[in-house]
């Protein structure tokens, strides 16, 4: 009985090599034959494969030049000087847009409850863009510069009567958008182009005080 296993076990390495050289053999003339293929293509399939894959290439770069938004409302990472804000607020397109109102009279806050809370959020953009569904009167008008420069814009911001900046509270503007307007104040009262004068008032004392008779005798 091992006699007949060892005859058995020779006879299957033996095939088994001869399955591996067969098998080696197709490959190789599989690979020359591909080879050879590729060699004898054509030039203009080549040529249309060629431009079959730029075309491809330029309507993927289409598409995605078309996702790419052209004119964003939220996008704020554009900076706007402030000559461009002078002009703008001396423009139709301003006076058809406030109707010669303050830029933050019809401005009305967005909070919980009927009771607004006593601080206003702390900032309408965030990461270049507005993060908020009803930004404050700056915020929502990217054309409107705090500037000590720009005068007309801070007037709107004084109280006529006491020539102080008035409360957040009152105008809606964020807490970051109102401590900038605190330092444009300053800086144009510092240099002199932004002054209040309190107006110079009569008074009639006769309404006050009333007359005194001439009672004296002689």
């Amino acid at each position: 009985m091992s006699v007949l296993r060892l005859i058995g076990s020779e006879i299957i390495s033996i095939y088994r090599q001869s399955l591996l050289t067969i098998g080696a053999g197709q490959t190789r003339a599989l690979s020359s034959t591909a080879l050879q293929r590729r060699a004898t293509k054509p030039e203009n399939e080549q040529s249309e494969a060629v431009t079959a894959e730029e075309e491809t290439a330029q309507e993927d770069g289409d598409t995605t030049a078309s996702k790419e938004p052209i004119d964003d409302p939220k996008d704020r990472t554009r900076l706007i000087p402030v000559e461009t804000s002078i002009r703008y607020l001396a423009s139709e397109a301003y006076q058809q847009t406030y109707q010669g109102a303050p830029v933050w009279k019809q401005y009305r806050r967005n909070h919980k409850g009927p009771i607004p809370p006593n601080l206003t959020r702390k900032t309408c953009i965030r990461k270049g863009r507005i993060s908020t569904g009803n930004p404050c009167p700056i915020c929502r008008d990217e054309y409107l510069v705090l500037d000590h420069n720009n005068i007309d814009l801070l007037k709107q911001f004084i109280s006529p009567q006491t020539g102080e900046v008035l409360s957040y509270q009152v105008t809606g503007l964020c807490q970051k958008k109102h401590t900038q307007l605190l330092v444009a104040v300053e800086r144009a009262m510092d240099r002199g182009m932004l002054t209040f004068d309190v107006p110079f008032r009569e008074y009639d004392y006769s309404e006050y005080y009333p007359v005194k008779a001439n009672t004296s005798s002689k």
